[in-house]
């Protein structure tokens, strides 16, 4: 495929596309990802240098799990760590799915519940948001879920790509119309850019509740996360997921997170401020974008999102084309630290000013 033809699944830097356009990693800025811009603590790198590597990891992530299970008021049984929640969202669909069953996905949404899902051979049905707003048809789904009875609802809440988030009092709407024959997926990654709040048990007993330490905690190279859930909904996963799924790596950089909260949440709020800065801004170049509660939005391309992307990554910044949620005609872009957003923005506005003169000519 050719880079103009390129269409991600994932955010993130691909190497080879890099090379192909003779575009230095180094030099890149990436806005396509939605982690969280200020890094891991010192406290977190310190532990991950102190890690021997020449030792297996503990298969049962037991410090770990006891430190997740304190932070969220829960048991350790409650608990399950995972190589990020795209491993615990394959294991959600071998533990729950037979093939037929149905599935229902609250979208647009993260491409990945489709995708394991379809391994199975089931039948997903999906609910969508719908421009310009998307606000999430939280009665469509109720109503959906009532009339089919899928086995697996899955709604990423804060929405990826979106940034919308359902508060509490949906979220319970939705568990309700589940009943004990459903069960409620509720995928958390982007939680704690909304709330700033980086912990919470469960809704409901049938439900799970993924988390993604990638994220917050700025893990992504480590690939990190855990599932919530009543004890035999986690024994399920757990007899189904492959022994040492987090490395010793991961599992350190977890454990010195989970004692720097103050640090993580400083950085979450700063991170607010300056989305609050920032958006504004690319709206008065005359983008429309997406109302969002987290740090990340999406905005209209005005045409094809590949082509703003290309145009964006030959000056050394790259977005996310949103082609691959089924929105051909958006990017989402991540807000990061100041020097950033303003390298950023300048790129927006030559474009916008090369856009206009080139329809003024004949």
């Amino acid at each position: 495929m050719a880079a103009e033809e390129c269409s991600e699944a994932h955010g993130g830097l691909d190497p080879s596309e890099l090379k192909r356009l003779g575009i230095s990693p180094v030099d890149l800025v990436d806005f396509s990802v939605n982690s969280n811009p200020f890094g891991p603590s010192p406290r977190v790198l310190a532990a991950v240098r102190s890690v021997d590597i020449s030792a297996y990891p503990d298969r049962k992530c037991s410090a770990l799990v006891e430190a997740l299970a304190q932070a969220n008021r829960v048991t350790p049984q409650e608990i399950l760590v995972g190589n990020g929640t795209a491993e615990l969202i394959w294991l959600t669909v071998q533990a729950f799915l037979q093939p037929r069953d149905q599935v229902l996905i609250l979208g647009p949404a993260f491409g990945e519940y489709q995708r394991a899902v379809s391994t199975l051979g089931a039948e997903v049905k999906e609910v969508r948001a719908q421009a310009p707003d998307f606000l999430p048809p939280v009665e469509q789904v109720v109503a959906s879920i009532v009339r089919d009875q899928p086995r697996l609802v899955f709604v990423c809440n804060p929405n990826n790509p979106t940034g919308t988030y359902l508060d509490s009092g949906a979220i319970e709407k939705l568990r309700r119309a589940c009943g004990s024959g459903t069960i409620l997926v509720v995928d958390e990654a982007y939680r704690a850019f909304v709330t700033g709040q980086l912990f919470a048990q469960t809704p409901g007993d049938n439900c799970l509740v993924l988390r993604s330490m990638t994220k917050d905690f700025a893990l992504a190279g480590l690939r990190l996360g855990y599932v919530l859930g009543n004890p035999e909904l986690i024994e399920q996963l757990r007899r189904r997921q492959p022994a040492w799924s987090a490395n010793s790596l991961a599992q350190a950089a977890g454990i010195a997170a989970l004692t720097e909260v103050d640090y993580y949440q400083r950085t979450l709020l700063e991170l607010v401020e300056l989305r609050n800065d920032f958006f504004p801004q690319i709206r008065a170049l005359g983008y429309a974008m997406v109302r969002s509660d987290v740090h990340f939005g999406l905005v209209h391309a005005g045409g094809p999102a590949k082509d703003l992307r290309l145009r964006l990554l030959r000056r050394g910044l790259q977005v996310r084309d949103c082609a691959s949620f089924g929105l051909p005609e958006h990017i989402r872009i991540s807000t990061r630290q100041p020097s950033d957003n303003l390298r950023l923005l300048a790129a927006l506005r030559i474009l916008r000013t090369e856009e206009r003169n080139a329809a003024l000519c004949p």
